[in-house]
């Protein structure tokens, strides 16, 4: 499995300053940025409601449990009546803000309970939150050093967060759940949509297929799948912007 994160830099660099030299990347994460700075600033001086909040967390929750292969409607879930995989994902999303204060300084406890929140009743307990190998661990410390250190563009660290988790794939189940659960949550922590309004998960299920493919080339594409992931990106970020309840 390649190691993308695992770049050679000078000890006094940010450790994914290399990433923003890449082709077509800083553009095209800026573009989707720009696109939730407008929805926001569309607001004017209304303030967004806590109902607008839960109402993104639900869609994003949908979304996420059907790229995990839950056949629940959205319906069903609003209401309580999803299956396994939608309940789980609806416990994630909406205990994943809480996390907001942990996310840039502790990452790992971060990881753990968003899999602890998802897996809660699936799986033993003695199971939750903890890597199943190793190798797993070593990728999750390592990830979680790397955001601790690097100060690149939000949208760029979140992308990563959610494409290290799906594909090394550290806890026992639930690792999708938890990937994209972490991408917003790395969104809301570091300022970029801090009422969570955006649904990036819509966003990845509007683009299913490049999604799939584009994991699998993070996972097996060494740089090349690193590059083409983010400039995937951009473009689900910008697909979960016109997802967003603010958009109704």
């Amino acid at each position: 499995m390649a190691e993308p994160l695992r770049v050679p830099a000078p000890s006094d660099s940010d450790p994914l300053a290399w990433l923003t030299e890449l082709d077509g990347v800083p553009s095209g994460l800026q573009a989707a940025r720009d696109g939730i700075d407008a929805m926001l600033r569309d607001r004017g001086l209304r303030k967004t409601s806590p109902d607008q909040t839960g109402e993104s967390l639900l869609r994003g929750a949908h979304a996420s449990a059907v790229l995990e292969g839950s056949a629940s409607t959205l319906e069903e879930i609003r209401e309580g009546a999803g299956d396994e995989i939608a309940l789980a994902a609806l416990r994630v999303n909406t205990g994943a803000l809480a996390l907001v204060p942990v996310i840039n300084a502790s990452p790992l406890q971060a990881f753990a309970r968003l899999h602890a929140l998802a897996g809660k009743g699936d799986i033993d307990e003695d199971a939750l939150g903890r890597p199943v190998s190793p190798a797993g661990a070593d990728r999750l410390s390592s990830l979680a050093d790397t955001l601790v250190a690097t100060t690149v563009p939000a949208l760029m660290v979140g992308a990563l967060v959610h494409a290290e988790l799906a594909t090394v794939a550290p806890f026992a189940s639930h690792n999708g759940l938890v990937a994209r659960a972490a991408e917003r949550l790395v969104l809301v922590a570091r300022g970029v949509d801090p009422a969570s309004v955006v649904v990036p998960e819509a966003g990845h299920l509007a683009l299913r297929a490049t999604y799939e493919s584009n994991l699998r080339g993070y996972r097996d594409g060494g740089r090349n799948g690193l590059h083409s992931w983010l400039l995937y990106a951009g473009e689900a970020i910008t697909k979960g912007v016109e997802a967003s309840p603010l958009r109704d």
